[in-house]
């Protein structure tokens, strides 16, 4: 059985293609072809958004809820915001949390739970000194055990945020020839460690500018080897809060805009009403959309992808196709996803539909509507 769409303008993951009809069914996108008529589902078509730093959402923090049924409501309170694939985010915590995150991973992996596609580990290998708001006494070197788990084999697409000065070369090549996908935040290396964190295997910089050794006149650190090295990836909360405005601007500019990723970092509030939330022995309150821990930086966000989609095309001024790269066809590139990122004969059927304001109509993931 197949269904078809009809919109006024289709992003094909690459460019803007106009008016078209779009068939799919059993899961996967079967025919694409111009549409002359006056009838229209929707103004736009685009993938479906992918979210590689997802703390919670709906109330559940991944943290805390260390179950297939709290993945799932994450990834359903996601997808009432365009997001249909997303890897659900470990913050920094114990060995045995841990643990029990990549068994609840497997798990959902397992169950094909709609959306979860892979696991991000944020920490605990980070620098204390770029700690932000992650619990200092979990901060550590990688252990066997924790190597272990990073280089299971059932956990989807596996991230690994760590701090270039404190993982030695040696564990980010192992870890990369395990297929894992290591990625340098919460650090303050200097330029030269961060150099060599990339010719051992990292790809990407998670949240850029935020948590990271900044650069100056004299010493580039983690900033400028995301700035020097273009075919890195970028994770970008365009949040309000968490990055000026220019300096998203001055990002796009800078950068090979093949490589800039939208992530939101979105803790548990995304979905909700709460307006906060317990956090380790500290609360985080959201404060008209900013999210602040007790100790008082920022605390991850209440930023889902279609808005951080909608400000960066209607508040910065950034072209709607490199906008729309950020949230679909870059990420996918990033954890090496080929069948998501894209409305592509064969693809999933994974994809947005959208008003011309970039208010979200729809979200289909694997050919099903998982909004009303």
């Amino acid at each position: 059985m197949t269904s078809t769409v009809r919109v006024r303008d289709l992003f094909d993951g690459d460019r803007f293609i106009g008016p078209a009809e779009v068939t799919y069914g059993n899961g996967k996108i079967v025919a694409i072809s111009g549409y002359e008529g006056d009838e229209f589902d929707a103004d736009i078509m685009a993938p479906g958004l992918i979210d590689v730093q997802v703390n919670g959402g709906g109330g559940s923090l991944f943290n805390t809820d260390l179950s297939v049924e709290g993945l799932a409501i994450m990834a359903k309170a996601h997808a009432q915001f365009g997001t249909t694939a997303m890897l659900p985010t470990l913050i920094t915590d114990s060995l045995e949390t841990i643990q029990r995150a990549a068994d609840a991973m497997a798990e959902a992996i397992s169950k094909g739970v709609a959306g979860v596609v892979g696991i991000h580990f944020e920490g605990p290998h980070l620098a204390a000194a770029k700690k932000g708001t992650h619990a200092e006494q979990f901060i550590r070197p990688i252990s066997d055990a924790e190597m272990a788990v990073y280089t299971r084999q059932d956990l989807g697409k596996v991230m690994v945020t760590l701090a270039g000065e404190t993982v030695p070369p040696e564990q980010i090549a192992q870890l990369k020839e395990a297929g894992v996908i290591v990625v340098l935040g919460h650090t303050n290396c200097t330029y030269a460690q961060a150099k060599g964190a990339i010719e051992a295997g990292v790809s990407g910089f998670t949240h850029l500018f935020n948590a990271m050794s900044n650069w100056t006149g004299r010493e580039l650190g983690a900033v400028g080897a995301a700035l020097m090295h273009q075919n890195t990836y970028a994770g970008i909360i365009a949040d309000g809060f968490h990055l000026a405005p220019e300096t998203i601007q001055l990002v796009d500019q800078l950068r090979d805009p093949d490589y800039n990723v939208l992530v939101t970092d979105s803790m548990s509030l995304v979905g909700t009403d709460l307006t906060e939330i317990a956090f380790f022995d500290r609360i985080i309150t959201n404060d008209n959309g900013k999210l602040t821990s007790t100790t008082g930086e920022l605390a991850g966000s209440n930023l889902d992808m279609i808005e951080a989609v909608r400000y960066c095309i209607q508040e910065l001024g950034i072209d709607p196709v490199r906008t729309l790269r950020m949230a679909t066809v870059n990420p996918a590139r990033w954890i090496s996803d080929e069948q998501r990122g894209v409305i592509a004969e064969g693809k999933e059927a994974d994809f947005i539909l959208a008003s011309n304001d970039w208010k979200l109509i729809k979200t289909v993931i694997a050919g099903t509507a998982v909004t009303d």
